[in-house]
């Protein structure tokens, strides 16, 4: 069956074999989200309004945006055997993901996450690793993958999957450059971002990335500083080459060679904030290898968290559209 991909306005285009293809690497889930819920009492049931289910975790969310956009994409990920697997895969079907390189796992479940948004619009998790926990560099074939096209590798949710805390991502990701590729790693909030030996890995892992993306409190976590423009100047010395921290509505800071400054966020009516920083992904990395410079992408990455949160769930408004 011909993949068919789908950009922002809804029209569908056949990629090209020449188009250079993303491999995205990194966490799966199955998402609940559930709005609103404002406190977990422990003896009480509580009632919400909205739920939605569908795949999440920030590398099928990422996955996801970019075959959305346009971009020819490769998912490396660990599922279970089992139902939520198979709604994952048809949701990558639906929105042109390859899955080849997708590992289902038996006698282990898929990961899954229940979000609680607020009236806020902030999500909080309770969340289970599943397959997840045994992602590790191995499930990373460089070679085949640039063979199959790849010339950006993103690696995604990196502080939830322990497999890639044991220092051989460096490793990695320098032969991703010698192999044509460029290289980009998003981080989440989790408390190994605490664990002195899980941050000597990540900071080991900084002179091999073109990119780093993060939220303004995980920037500020990693580095110890409160001043997310001195935590993104801080991960840069590093040695990675661009910096972006994400500051939700304000839209994101840059911190490069070529663009040191804010880019802001268009502003729109937010039901849930759940994705949108892995469309931002999605949106910097489409760009930037359509030819975009880093503020024109970073426009691009802060249209698309927009985008996102107009809906509940965090892969809702990339169907919009879509057959």
């Amino acid at each position: 069956m011909k993949q068919v991909y789908h950009d922002r306005s809804g029209s569908d285009k056949a990629p090209s074999p020449n188009d250079p293809s993303v491999a995205v690497f990194g966490n799966v889930t199955l998402d609940v989200i559930c709005f609103p819920v404002n406190d977990v009492p422990r003896y009480e049931s509580i009632a919400f309004e909205r739920a939605v289910i569908s795949p999440g975790g920030c590398a099928s969310n990422t996955a996801i945006g970019l075959a959305a956009l346009g971009v020819p994409t490769l998912l490396v990920a660990r599922v279970g055997d089992d139902e939520a697997g198979e709604m994952a895969q048809r949701y990558w079907q639906r929105a042109g993901v390859e899955t080849r390189f997708v590992r289902r796992v038996a006698d282990v479940g898929t990961a899954v996450s229940v979000g609680l948004v607020d009236r806020e619009f902030q999500p909080r998790f309770v969340h289970t690793p599943g397959a997840n926990a045994g992602l590790t560099v191995d499930d990373l074939d460089l070679p085949t993958l640039a063979e199959a096209g790849v010339r950006w590798l993103h690696v995604a949710g990196y502080f939830v999957l322990p497999g890639l805390l044991d220092g051989r991502l460096a490793d990695a990701l320098a032969q991703a450059h010698s192999l044509g590729m460029r290289t980009s790693l998003d981080v989440v909030r989790n408390i190994r971002m605490d664990d002195p030996q899980a941050r000597a890995v990540f900071w080991s892992c900084l002179p091999h990335l073109d990119v780093w993306m993060g939220n303004a409190h995980e920037a500020q976590r990693l580095t110890g500083t409160e001043d997310p423009v001195a935590a993104a100047q801080a991960l840069r010395a590093g040695g990675v080459r661009l910096v972006l921290v994400k500051l939700g509505a304000a839209g994101c800071r840059a911190e490069g060679e070529g663009f040191q400054g804010v880019v802001p966020a268009p502003r729109v009516d937010v039901v849930d904030t759940t994705g949108a920083g892995d469309a931002f992904a999605a949106g910097f990395i489409a760009a930037t290898l359509r030819g975009a410079d880093v503020e024109a992408a970073c426009r691009a990455g802060n249209e698309a968290g927009a985008r996102v949160v107009g809906r509940l769930g965090p892969v809702a408004a990339w169907f919009d559209g879509m057959a």
